[in-house]
């Protein structure tokens, strides 16, 4: 018994009003060239670098803020470049692909 009639037999009068279901449109500009995913060390840690964006910095920026939350790791917004701290490729360019965005994997 699922909730739905657990809450039809607790309350027998109540109607259940259906909301419609908007379609969800992606709030990021597509683009067509891949943004390119990369690996550093810098100081001796590693860390992931993501460019080549070519819309809105407000865009980007709201992206890299989505990775770092999905991640739950550090990183920063410069020169229109994404930094994460870590090696996070793979994880990365899966959530990338599952948004829409076309990734392309450099060094290593």
């Amino acid at each position: 018994m699922d909730l739905q009639e657990q809450l039809k037999h607790l309350f027998p009068d109540h109607e259940v009003e259906e909301t419609p279901q908007t379609e969800t449109k992606s709030e990021l500009w597509m683009q067509d060239a891949p943004i390119v995913c990369k690996y550093e060390k810098r100081k001796g840690k590693p860390i992931t670098i993501l460019e080549g964006y070519t819309g809105a910095t407000q865009d980007f920026k709201a992206l890299a803020k989505t990775i770092k939350t999905t991640l739950s790791v550090g990183g920063s917004f410069k020169d229109d470049k994404i930094i994460i701290q870590g090696d996070y490729r793979d994880k990365i360019m899966q959530l990338l692909k599952d948004k829409g965005f076309s990734v392309k994997r450099v060094g290593g």
